[in-house]
């Protein structure tokens, strides 16, 4: 079936609410392309999916925030610099609704900094977890003081990771195939819950493409792994099975790792990527974009040669405070 009549099917079916601007811009990056050696490489630029708020979390979000009533309260959970702690609660007041968040800390970057600010300002509440063992508790506490605020609750997972976000995702893999020639040798993208690569691993399944989807680990292996993404897209796919749609099993995803120290530390090879991406007017976040991006400064990563960067994270702007 056509992407684009595929895609407007499931959104006439499913109703998600419309956060997003789509499709997102994809721009070609001639001049960064021949600093990495390579003969391709297009940006999908998720971080311009919305003006009051962007990144790749507005996917999901449009699938999880569907059909809430006005005053509705969102809770969910996430680090100081979460972007989607950050999409959450922005895109609920956009919807006449309101955020809960039960956040735990992470290394700060000027970033997260610009992120904490604004889901401070933003959200109607944030509970802070002490240390990290103690995050459950936190979580708890924001959903038991979020119905003191009236209206109902709604929980959604830490990264928007549940199969029905993964629909946002896919559509967005299926997008990108009304804006390319012909499918790219590799679509990159970062590793962290796992939505967004089990909907552009989906999508490209979907699609018959041989491209490799691959995803750099950017948090823990508890929480950024195959198996994890693997479920996700399998949740996803009995949804749209429910609906008539049958998609074939999404193939390998290649996971490199670009942790380092641990979530939120910046790594030296995230920081020279930064500096490159910089130098051609490309700013990376040194939580996610900077790792993911990283990879095409090392030696040893196969015949690529087309190139899709996925673009997750969008600076907070500071009218949006």
């Amino acid at each position: 079936m056509d992407p684009a009549v595929l895609s407007a099917k499931i959104r006439a079916t499913l109703a998600p609410c419309r956060l997003g601007d789509w499709p997102t811009p994809l721009e070609p990056a001639p001049a960064l392309a021949r600093a990495l050696g390579i003969a391709a490489l297009h940006l999908k630029r998720e971080d311009r999916s919305a003006p009051c708020g962007g990144g790749n979390k507005v996917r999901g979000l449009e699938f999880l925030m569907s059909g809430a009533p006005g005053g509705t309260t969102f809770v969910t959970v996430g680090g100081t610099g979460s972007t989607h702690c950050l999409a959450t609660a922005v895109h609920a007041r956009a919807l006449g609704c309101q955020a809960v968040l039960a956040q735990f800390d992470q290394p700060e970057t000027r970033e997260s900094r610009a992120v904490a600010v604004v889901c401070a300002t933003t959200a109607a509440l944030v509970v802070r977890a002490r240390r990290s063992a103690t995050v459950p508790l936190a979580v708890l506490a924001a959903w038991h003081r979020a119905r003191r605020l009236g209206g109902g609750r709604r929980w959604i997972p830490g990264g928007g990771a549940s199969p029905r976000a993964v629909l946002g995702h896919w559509l967005a893999g299926l997008e990108l195939a009304t804006q390319v020639a012909d499918p790219p040798d590799v679509v990159l993208l970062p590793l962290g819950t796992g939505g967004t690569a089990a909907g552009i691993s989906l999508a490209v399944a979907t699609l018959g493409w041989a491209t490799r989807v691959i995803a750099v680990r950017v948090a823990p292996r508890l929480v950024a792994n195959a198996w994890r993404t693997r479920r996700l897209a399998g949740g996803a796919r009995r949804i749209l099975a429910r609906l008539g749609v049958a998609l074939p099993t999404p193939g390998t995803l290649d996971i490199v790792d670009g942790l380092g120290d641990g979530y939120g530390h910046p790594t030296p090879e995230g920081e020279r990527a930064q500096a490159l991406a910089r130098e051609h007017g490309l700013t990376l976040d040194p939580t996610y974009g900077a790792k993911a991006f990283a990879v095409l400064l090392r030696r040893g990563t196969g015949n690529v040669q087309r190139v899709v960067f996925w673009h997750t994270f969008a600076l907070p702007q500071p009218e949006s405070a």
